[in-house]
């Protein structure tokens, strides 16, 4: 199944198949008025397009910061003790556990990733606002 949002705001689902496909015993007119102006009822509206952005977001989620305790039990070295490090240690439990196939852990390893990224663009943002204020000067 394929799910695409079309210019109407309209979200969009086609079967693989066409025997999986979904059929409707609505009025022609009713399911043109429930489904963005179409008569497909395999088109749905979407009620908060600004909100199913906000979701994909993690910019209002703050991430539970591990204890020094935490990061020292965990024995984790001093260059990733960082915000990151509540993710890093169930990743490196998972790692141990499984003898560190790259196959296994992919969850784990994909938010501590993200996390990383997302702290990496706060820093590039951060640096662009001080360029920003001393009107494009290089610190170096």
């Amino acid at each position: 199944m394929y799910l695409y949002a079309n210019q109407n705001s309209c979200l969009t689902f086609r079967a693989t198949t066409p025997s999986t496909a979904p059929t409707a015993d609505l009025d022609p007119a009713a399911t043109k008025e429930r489904f963005c102006g179409h008569s497909n009822p395999t088109t749905i509206p979407l009620a908060r397009p600004i909100e199913l952005a906000n979701m994909a977001s993690d910019a209002a989620v703050e991430p539970r910061q591990a204890t020094r305790e935490e990061m020292r039990d965990a024995r984790l070295p001093l260059a990733y003790r960082d915000s990151c490090a509540h993710l890093l240690i169930p990743l490196n439990k998972c790692r141990r556990e499984t003898w560190y196939a790259p196959w296994k852990c992919t969850d784990e390893r994909h938010s501590y990733e993200k996390c990383q990224y997302v702290e990496f663009k706060k820093r590039v943002a951060k640096m662009n606002e001080l360029r920003e204020s001393k009107e494009g000067a290089r610190s170096n």
